[in-house]
C-alpha cells in the first residue's frame, strides 16, 4: 500500500517513511530541513535533482525529488547543483551560427543520438531533437523545442557524450533571440514613448487603482490578433 512505511537510506543512513511521500517531503519527514535544492516543491522548477539506487543494482539513477516517490531499499543522496560544463561568452560578440557551438560546446557534435537525454527529461522535452536540430544550425527549431527546459541537468547526467544538453539550449535560445526573432515596431515604438513621458498620466492611474481594477483592466484590455 502506498501508504506503508518502507526503509530508505539517506546520505547513508536508514529511516522509515511512509510510501506514499515524494523524495523531498520523505527527506523532511525524515528530519532534514532543506534549505537548498528545493524550489517550487510539486512543480517544474528543476531545482531539486536527485540521484539513488537500489540494493543489488549497479544502475544510478536520477529525477527530480518533488515529483518522484520513495521506494523501499532506495539509497539517495540529493545535489546542490548538476556539475557540467557551461561555455563563458558575450552575446553581443557572438553570430547566430553553427561555427559558434564547435567553438563553445564541441562535445554537442559527439551527440550518438542515443536519446538518453530526452529519456531523463522530466518535462518529455525532445532534448535530442534540439541538439541535433543545432547541428544543422536551425536555432529556431532548437529554441523552440528547449523552450520549456528548466535547467535540472537531468539530461546530462545521462549524456555518454558528455554534452550538457541545457547549457547548449540556453546559447541557442540567446542567440535566436537577440539576432534571429524579428523585431516588433509597435513594442519599440512604445518604448521609445515611454522614455519620452508620454504615458505618466496613465502609469500613474495604474498605480493607483485597486488590484481588484487592474485585473479587470488587464482582462478587458484590446489584444493583437495572432
Amino acid at each position: 500500500m502506498d501508504d506503508a512505511m518502507v526503509r530508505i537510506y539517506i546520505m547513508g543512513k536508514e529511516y522509515k517513511v511512509p510510501g506514499n511521500l515524494t523524495i523531498l517531503t520523505a527527506m523532511e519527514y525524515a528530519g532534514y530541513k532543506i534549505k537548498r535544492g528545493a524550489g517550487c516543491r510539486e512543480g517544474f522548477c528543476g531545482a531539486c535533482a536527485t540521484v539513488y539506487r537500489f540494493k543489488d543494482d549497479y544502475k544510478l539513477k536520477a529525477d527530480l525529488a518533488c515529483q518522484t516517490k520513495v521506494e523501499d531499499g532506495m539509497f539517495l543522496a540529493q545535489l546542490p547543483f548538476v556539475p557540467a560544463q557551461m561555455a563563458i561568452y558575450d552575446i553581443n560578440k557572438l553570430k547566430p551560427v553553427v561555427g559558434v557551438f564547435q567553438e563553445l560546446y564541441p562535445e554537442n557534435f559527439k551527440c550518438v543520438s542515443c536519446n538518453a537525454c530526452t529519456k531523463a527529461c522530466p518535462q518529455d522535452i525532445k532534448v535530442m531533437d534540439y541538439i541535433q536540430a543545432i547541428v544543422r544550425e536551425d536555432l529556431a527549431r532548437a529554441a523552440d523545442l528547449s523552450f520549456d527546459c528548466i535547467m535540472c541537468g537531468l539530461c546530462a547526467m545521462r549524456c555518454p557524450a558528455e554534452i550538457a544538453q541545457y547549457n547548449v539550449a540556453i546559447l541557442a535560445r540567446r542567440l535566436y533571440g537577440k539576432y534571429l526573432v524579428p523585431r516588433a515596431e509597435h513594442t519599440k515604438k512604445r518604448i521609445e514613448e515611454l522614455d519620452k513621458g508620454m504615458w505618466e498620466n496613465e502609469v500613474r492611474e495604474l498605480m493607483s487603482i485597486s488590484k481588484e481594477e487592474l485585473k479587470e483592466k488587464y482582462t478587458s484590455r484590446d489584444r493583437e490578433e495572432d
